[in-house]
């Protein structure tokens, strides 16, 4: 299992009328969690296009759970949960300045070709770097 810690502040437009961070934004700080947690083994997410592999996010699920506002210090763990055939997913817990779980999510990310968006491989820097910083169980269908 890979898990990447990303520290964030609150922005003060990425809060609503209501003085909370808007649930829009959550998205925009886990993908940058995510690209985060692979650059932590070496795969910077520029790398994987400059091969020709992209990856839409495919399926998100949220849970949200307690509210957070401006200028609040957050931590997101991200973990790396298991890459299955031509699909990758990661977690998120989100946690607040008194390290109180406050949203967790899930995203599912699909690998497609760069220039046809048809399904392919994850790159195999990618794997292998995968491996040699986890034990993740990798299924490849």
């Amino acid at each position: 299992m890979i898990v990447h810690e990303y520290k964030f502040r609150v922005k003060y437009p990425d809060t609503d009328q209501m003085g909370t961070m808007h649930h829009a934004n959550y998205a925009k700080y886990y993908e940058s969690a995510r690209w985060e947690l692979l650059r932590s083994i070496g795969v910077p997410y520029n790398s994987m296009e400059e091969a020709g592999v992209m990856c839409p996010v495919i399926s998100m699920n949220f849970k949200f759970i307690k509210t957070t506002s401006y200028d609040e210090l957050l931590t997101v763990k991200t973990r790396l949960k298991i890459i299955k055939g031509v699909r990758i997913w990661f977690t998120y817990k989100l946690y607040n300045e008194k390290d109180e779980l406050i949203n967790e999510a899930e995203t599912e990310l699909a690998f497609v070709g760069k220039h046809n968006w048809k399904p392919c491989a994850a790159p195999n820097f990618l794997l292998s770097a995968i491996a040699e910083n986890s034990q993740l169980k990798l299924i490849c269908k």
